[in-house]
């Protein structure tokens, strides 16, 4: 059995996709995943991913929102 601790919660502005961030801790023990689930319309993507790829797929991003806001100067 997983414990599931609610993150956070977005809703993208443009397209209205509704995003969950979650911790999925798993009752036997191991390492903690980050869920992210993305809704759109009926339909559900869902990620369980590792620490070391949210570090990167964080950082990516951060990367990215920065440049837009560089060149939004």
């Amino acid at each position: 059995m997983a414990i599931i601790s609610e993150l956070a919660k977005l809703r993208v502005p443009l397209g209205g996709q509704e995003i969950e961030l979650q911790q999925i801790d798993h009752a036997e023990g191991g390492m903690s995943l980050l869920r992210l689930r993305i809704r759109e319309g009926k339909r559900f993507t869902i990620f369980d991913i590792d620490p070391a790829t949210a570090e990167q797929w964080a950082g990516v991003m951060q990367d990215w929102a920065n440049t837009q806001k560089q060149q939004a100067k």
